[in-house]
């Protein structure tokens, strides 16, 4: 299974007021988002991050990874350069490191990179966006951008998210059907 996620700040104080995430301190959120990650994610598995995983420096940031079931693939984002420049870091942690990167899975192309972009490649032909970047900041840019979703684990109950999920969504909306939180409901 492929999954996306982005925004996870390991180590981030702030981030916890900023986002109104459900945690007391760092050390409960980053075991929440640990838990949350490998109650999804099997080790086969193939997990996007597209950007601000840690605040961390190389070493806890290499702690972290370790934990994390399955392969990691980062796009990065505007807060990884901590740990990407620190010379304590293992790359080899991540099975690519990307900043920006397009894929096709099941005939469907995904655009993926930490920012939205109002036009991508292929936007007129089927692709997908998928970013982060924004959390719960802007969500009069986000009703405007066609065929684009925030992977954000603050808009996913703090899980990646499977790929899939966003091809349904696209579906959907072409059919009238489902929306956005009834398709989270069916994984």
């Amino acid at each position: 299974m492929i999954y996306v996620t982005s925004d996870l700040h390991f180590g981030h104080n702030n981030v916890i007021k900023y986002d109104n995430r459900p945690f007391q301190d760092v050390e409960e959120m980053d075991r929440a988002l640990i838990a949350l990650w490998n109650s999804t994610v099997l080790q086969k598995d193939t997990t996007y991050i597209l950007g601000d995983l840690s605040w961390y420096g190389g070493e806890k940031t290499n702690k972290i990874l370790k934990q994390l079931n399955g392969k990691k693939i980062l796009i990065v984002g505007n807060h990884d350069n901590k740990f990407l420049e620190d010379a304590e870091f293992n790359r080899n942690l991540f099975a690519g490191i990307y900043d920006y990167l397009e894929i096709k899975e099941n005939h469907v192309r995904y655009v993926l990179f930490h920012y939205p972009i109002a036009d991508f490649n292929g936007k007129l032909g089927g692709a997908i966006h998928l970013y982060g970047h924004i959390h719960n900041t802007n969500l009069p840019l986000e009703e405007s951008l066609e065929h684009s979703y925030n992977v954000g684990v603050v808009r996913h109950n703090f899980k990646p998210v499977r790929l899939e999920r966003f091809h349904e969504l696209e579906l959907s909306k072409r059919h009238g059907g489902l929306n956005e939180s009834s398709a989270e409901e069916r994984g």
